[in-house]
């Protein structure tokens, strides 16, 4: 069981069909990617669990419990569409919303001082909200969001506006978070970063779970026979060496070597490939290719969708 736990969770706004019969599994002290198309439902769900909105039907379990109004201060929710209130001082404002998180204003201003330091924003502390970039008002919203230190952090593009310098060091803070025990809900269309940080996802199109799983056993799943191998000889010797089960797709410079890309086009296994090259070239590096995480995700919305359609 993990720290929340879906099960047929249907959700309509009149006649549209928001979520339907979509179940995940969240484990304990995970990043867990929440993805899919705009649309798809993941905003829907994600309020479910901070119980902005309750689901039509299906069961929502925090920590093997039902979900109650008491959780929500064991979570820690930066939404999308940003809530500051831009005529506020960000230190006043900052230290208002630690306070609704239960806080102690002594406390409060203790750690919001740490994490205004650690981010080099104490100058802002007398700024007005609306007087801050965009990236600063998330690193503002960010800050207040994990106060609390929550059981249960859920992000919904935390990396909107921030340059790449500043994405990092979130990616670095939401990574330090989770080897503190925290549990992370991460909803994002940055494939590269679902790689960089997500241990499972669970992947939403119109309305339906399509995928899910680990992210290094989704990837496995759907590799396709690539396979690089970085060599030091005659590329000619490589063309001789294939057989009618592999073919050679490039080859290009890499240092004083090459790296040739091959694809196995039958069910010939990764030995049989070694054994061929072997005798003819000197074997540097070798490893099959996985596909990325943005290479899945169009391939199986696509299939989904195509599926459905023919369905209609």
């Amino acid at each position: 069981m993990g720290i929340i736990n879906a099960t047929n969770v249907y959700k309509t706004f009149g006649n549209y069909t928001a979520l339907n019969n979509v179940s995940l599994n969240v484990p304990e002290g995970s990043i867990y990617g929440l993805l899919g198309p705009n649309g798809a439902g993941k905003t829907t769900l994600i309020r479910i669990i901070n119980q902005i909105l309750a689901p039509d039907s299906g069961e929502i379990l925090f920590k093997g419990k039902k979900l109650n109004p008491d959780d929500i201060k064991s979570i820690g929710y930066l939404p999308e569409e940003r809530g500051l209130y831009k005529k506020m001082k960000v230190g006043e404002q900052s230290i208002y919303l630690a306070r609704l998180k239960g806080l102690s204003r002594n406390d409060a201003l203790k750690k919001i001082k740490y994490w205004f330091e650690k981010f080099e924003m104490l100058e802002w502390w007398n700024k007005k909200v609306e007087e801050l970039s965009k990236g600063m008002q998330q690193k503002v919203q960010f800050i207040t969001t994990i106060l609390h230190e929550p059981e249960l952090l859920i992000f919904d593009e935390p990396f909107s506006g921030f340059d790449p310098i500043n994405a990092n060091m979130l990616k670095n803070e939401i990574l330090e978070l989770k080897s503190k025990g925290s549990t992370i809900i991460f909803s994002t269309h940055n494939m590269g970063s679902v790689e960089e940080l997500c241990d499972y996802i669970t992947l939403i199109n119109k309305s339906r779970c399509i995928l899910e799983g680990q992210v290094d056993e989704i990837r496995s799943r759907y590799k396709s026979g690539i396979f690089e191998v970085q060599f030091d000889g005659n590329p000619e010797g490589l063309k001789s060496a294939l057989n009618s089960s592999f073919e050679l797709q490039q080859i290009k410079p890499n240092h004083k070597s090459q790296v040739a890309t091959i694809k196995m086009t039958d069910n010939a296994g990764n030995n049989e490939l070694l054994n061929l090259l072997i005798p003819k070239l000197h074997i540097m590096a070798y490893r099959e290719v996985l596909p990325g995480m943005n290479e899945v995700f169009i391939s199986v919305v696509e299939n989904s969708s195509k599926k459905e359609n023919e369905q209609e």
